[in-house]
């Protein structure tokens, strides 16, 4: 699952440059070296929220697993993905919520400070706050993350996912320019059948077939097949 959360980054990285990209490139240095270095420093920031992320919704799916519904959650988080592949531009509609929309603001003012400031950890923090941001695509891999329902793989498939977005976003900060509308659309068109794959995969990961590498048998967990006996003192 891990190769899809590298690819997943990489398209949505497409649609999420109009978000991220003017952030992205106000990053800076003084030098070439010193300018590298502050956007990677920046992408590895970003990765980090998205790890860290991924460990707190794969132990909320680990926690549905020892309440003996394993199976089952996994084939609705597959069942999520799907759609989510076909919406995930108006899923970020639930930022506009009041609540959310006052998180978005304050995010938005702490990314316009730390840019002002122009330190590296500034650039480092830019890119971990940067990181909750809301975003469809970040909400999909979200999604496959919960469903791997182990905090561990949840955290490596979102620091993936990050990964996969910072080779088109470090291409946009070091040669500050965008590619045609056009190609980017082509390659978005790419994303719903990228989320069906994934979606039928942990469906099928959901069914426990027994099939290795695609549908495992999944751990049952039962703690009430063992008796304690007590001794009761008179």
């Amino acid at each position: 699952m891990i190769w899809t959360a590298l690819v997943l980054g990489f398209l949505g990285s497409f649609h999420c440059i109009g978000m991220c990209g003017p952030i992205a490139l106000a990053v800076g240095g003084n030098g070439s070296k010193t300018f590298l270095f502050n956007k990677i420093v920046y992408n590895l920031g970003r990765s980090l929220t998205y790890s860290g992320l991924g460990l707190l919704v794969g132990s909320i799916g680990f926690s549905f697993s020892l309440a003996g519904v394993q199976q089952g959650l996994s084939v609705v988080m597959g069942l999520m993905v799907v759609l989510l592949s076909f919406a995930y531009k108006k899923s970020e509609k639930i930022s506009a919520l009041p609540y959310l929309n006052t998180l978005v603001t304050w995010i938005k003012g702490r990314l316009s400070r730390y840019l002002r400031s122009g330190s590296k950890l500034a650039f480092f923090t830019t890119g971990l706050v940067n990181g909750l941001l809301p975003c469809g695509m970040v909400y999909m891999a979200l999604v496959v993350a919960m469903g791997l329902q182990e905090p561990l793989l949840g955290a490596v498939y979102m620091f993936f996912f990050g990964l996969g977005t910072i080779p088109m976003l470090l291409g946009l900060m070091v040669s500050g320019s965008l590619l045609p509308v056009a190609r980017r659309q082509r390659l978005q068109r790419l994303i719903p059948y990228l989320g069906v794959l994934i979606g039928v995969m942990l469906v099928f990961r959901g069914l426990g077939l027994g099939i290795p590498g695609l549908s495992p048998e999944l751990a049952v967990f039962d703690y009430g097949t063992q008796q304690v006996e007590i001794t009761m003192c008179r």
